[in-house]
């Protein structure tokens, strides 16, 4: 996953970012992707927007090479994953991370073990997205721990690496979510809140790319300076809403630190 920050004049003509950016505010443009090309039949229907076509992958991944500040995630753990985003990333040179749905591993259209393991010999990053897609809100302390523990155990196992982060399915988190994430000792936590990222976030907003959304457009309007300015507020605003500390969340402490009681 891309970590470094553009300081250089942006593509597409647009103005370069003040000298300041990323250093005070936050800048990282974390994108997710659920799946490339034609959604399966077996795909829920409200997923179906979520699946674009590998020529606006192959777009963003150019803005990406361009604007290294653009980070790139996919989210459930789709066969796409490895059947057409992983060639256009290695053609790029550049990686992502895949948070995998570990209750769906060697399931019919979506990424085997074997697959897993192939993403992370070739660099890629393994994150969490639990053992079943189920909203973590609604979710008892024993399915918690399923979810949190027992997939990232069974998404160790076959990767072959160590997880330390996941992305929060639908994006549905509380206090207690995030409590109990940081008391599982995850490093990252992903979401779906939009906007832009601070480089050491522990609370890591994400944009999801849609089929029915211009995604040149959607980072265009991500990039311009204002949104920094908008994220150096709203960030900080949702992290004391939820509880996150945020001196020592993403800061080399225990995880358990990020979140207070």
């Amino acid at each position: 996953m891309n970590r470094l920050t553009m300081t250089a004049d942006t593509a597409g003509g647009r103005t370069a970012a003040p000298a300041w950016s990323g250093r005070i505010v936050p800048d990282r443009i974390v994108l997710t992707f659920h799946g490339l090309g034609r959604p399966a039949t077996s795909i829920d229907p409200a997923e179906r927007p979520y699946w674009v076509e590998p020529g606006v992958f192959s777009d963003v991944l150019a803005r990406a090479r361009a604007e290294p500040r653009i980070e790139i995630t996919f989210d459930d753990g789709n066969a796409s994953d490895m059947s057409l985003a992983f060639p256009l990333l290695a053609t790029s040179g550049l990686s992502a991370t895949f948070f995998v749905l570990a209750g769906r591993l060697d399931q019919p259209g979506s990424l085997s073990r074997r697959d897993l393991a192939e993403l992370a010999g070739h660099g890629m990053v393994i994150g969490n997205h639990g053992e079943h897609h189920v909203d973590w809100t609604k979710a008892s302390d024993a399915v918690m721990r399923r979810e949190l523990h027992d997939a990232r155990a069974r998404i160790e196992d076959a990767a072959g690496r160590a997880v330390d982060s996941l992305s929060v399915p639908f994006g549905a988190f509380d206090r207690r979510v995030l409590r109990l994430i940081a008391e599982a000792g995850y490093r990252r936590v992903h979401t779906s809140s939009g906007g832009l990222a601070g480089r050491a976030a522990w609370l890591v907003p994400r944009t999801s790319l849609r089929s029915d959304l211009p995604a040149g457009a959607m980072i265009d309007g991500l990039g311009r300076w204002p949104r920094q300015l908008e994220a150096a507020i709203r960030n900080p605003l949702r992290e004391w809403k939820y509880g996150v500390n945020t001196w020592t969340a993403g800061r080399g402490r225990s995880p358990a630190e990020a979140c207070r009681d």
